[in-house]
């Protein structure tokens, strides 16, 4: 017991300590799960764009996917996009492991979670992944790339999301 509450001490202080910072610039050059290449350009499109860092091992992660499906269509109107990254899809190599890619394509279609996924690369380790302790994790971005309010870690409810999303979009105006 003593060693679950020293890795759970340990985990939120490297959490804390290496927490992304609200205005730093996410940028990324990549292809989403059919192979189409996306950039940060995409942010362009929305007001705010919300970057979920999920993984196809983490039950809270999918359990939200449905959640962060409906908040997409809701939220399309009032320039908020939400925006996928399994993180766990690519090998120790930078390439797309079959066996991951199968499992998340299947858990995009069984949460119905239709939304851009974009497959992790290198840059996006070196950069705004690099200090991802933990999923689900989720950045909210501007339209100019500047990551909004902190990094938020753990599964929310979409009306929880919702709540969050309000706040960020009554800031940005």
């Amino acid at each position: 017991m003593k060693k679950i509450f020293a890795l759970l001490a340990v985990f939120a202080l490297s959490s804390i300590l290496f927490a992304q910072k609200a205005g730093k610039k996410i940028s990324f050059d990549s292809v989403d799960l059919k192979g189409n290449a996306v950039t940060d350009s995409i942010y362009q499109e929305n007001k705010i764009t919300m970057l979920n860092i999920w993984g196809t091992f983490c039950p809270p992660c999918i359990r939200e996917m449905p959640d962060l499906a409906k908040l997409n269509e809701v939220n399309k109107s009032k320039g908020v996009r939400v925006v996928g990254i399994p993180i766990d899809i690519i090998d120790e190599m930078g390439n797309i492991s079959p066996k991951e890619r199968a499992a998340a394509d299947e858990i995009i279609n069984a949460t119905g979670a239709h939304y851009t996924h974009l497959v992790p690369n290198y840059g996006m380790f070196s950069t705004f992944l690099r200090n991802i302790q933990a999923v689900p994790a989720t950045i909210f971005v501007d339209s100019k790339g500047n990551q909004v309010g902190q990094m938020y870690l753990g599964a929310r409810s979409q009306q929880d999301w919702q709540k969050i999303i309000d706040k960020l979009l009554k800031n940005a105006e």
